[in-house]
């Protein structure tokens, strides 16, 4: 019998036990999940960050811990944390990052505010937007999320620029990687997804001499990380026309302080952290997995590298 202990906010474990239970039962596992294991005894940990576990040192025998959430910035750095650390991928979360980053830009490229806000009984007809082809799109970030995005905004025609700090090959995308390559995948974009892990090398990596590589008149879209953007350039470039509109999901802090520029800003809209949330049904299978091939002697699904930081 493993004993699996469920570390995450009291009101998750409603919300996944059930899922979890199953999902272990038909990967043909014997578990006993709980929330109060004894740390010695305790063989795999299902994480999340604002979960009840800071400190790892006590559990000596566990053989990793399994987050349950995609980012891994605020744990991947703990000095405590010896044991292999597992990021969720799951095509639940990747379909819904799909799903909110494909509307949002559509809602920019078709110009949609203009309509379902401006009525007043003003025939707007000189809105005419171009087509997708004719519609640079740049992805910041094209690990399993920001490919998916990418290929599905390819998939309707847009002519979409993939960047990414190392070199990699997603179909239907142009691939850019390094410091040359983000001036030439930002330069004349006119609308730019943030989808890069939180890192030291990503923080401000929309700055203001990055903002300016844009089109004028480009749009924004932060589904990422609060910290990707240098929020005093964002709201300058915002105020001076260089950037129409941003749509951002993700906060330096959140909930994004009642009193923060953003909420007020005009071209500014706010979404409070829903762009990719995960579904236990899906997540579940997933931990299931990586546990099932723990106990094969099988390597770990998505170990999160220590030095990359994700």
């Amino acid at each position: 019998m493993l004993n699996v202990l469920f570390s995450a906010k009291p009101q998750a474990w409603d919300a996944y036990q059930a899922p979890l239970s199953d999902a272990f039962a038909k990967a043909g596992l014997a578990v006993a999940l709980a929330r109060d294991h004894a740390p010695a005894k305790t063989d795999y940990i299902v994480f999340a960050p604002n979960g009840p576990v800071r400190d790892f040192a006590p559990y000596v025998n566990t053989k990793a811990v399994l987050s349950l959430w995609a980012g891994v910035e605020t744990v991947v750095d703990n000095p405590t944390l010896t044991q292999p650390l597992c990021r969720l991928v799951d095509p639940g979360l990747t379909r819904g990052m799909v799903e909110w980053v494909t509307g949002h830009v559509l809602r920019h490229h078709l110009g949609m505010d203009a309509h379902i806000l401006g009525q007043d009984g003003i025939w707007r007809d000189e809105i005419s937007p171009p087509l997708a082809a004719e519609r640079p799109v740049t992805i910041l970030g094209i690990g399993a999320l920001g490919a998916a995005c990418g290929q599905a905004l390819a998939g309707l025609g847009f002519a979409v620029t993939g960047w990414s700090r190392s070199p990699k090959d997603v179909p239907g995308l142009r691939c850019l990687h390094g410091a040359a390559g983000l001036q030439e995948a930002l330069r004349a974009a006119q609308i730019v997804v943030t989808l890069l892990p939180q890192t030291a090398d990503t923080q401000n990596i929309l700055d203001a001499q990055n903002l300016a590589l844009l089109a004028p008149g480009a749009c924004v879209i932060n589904p990422g990380r609060g910290p990707l953007i240098d929020d005093a350039a964002l709201l300058q470039a915002l105020d001076s026309g260089q950037i129409a509109h941003a749509t951002l999901d993700v906060f330096r802090r959140e909930p994004l302080p009642a009193d923060h520029p953003y909420w007020a800003h005009p071209q500014v809209t706010v979404t409070p952290h829903i762009a990719a949330t995960t579904r236990p049904e899906t997540a579940a299978k997933i931990i299931a997995e990586n546990i099932r091939r723990g106990e094969a002697g099988l390597p770990f699904l998505n170990v999160v590298d220590r030095q990359l930081g994700y």
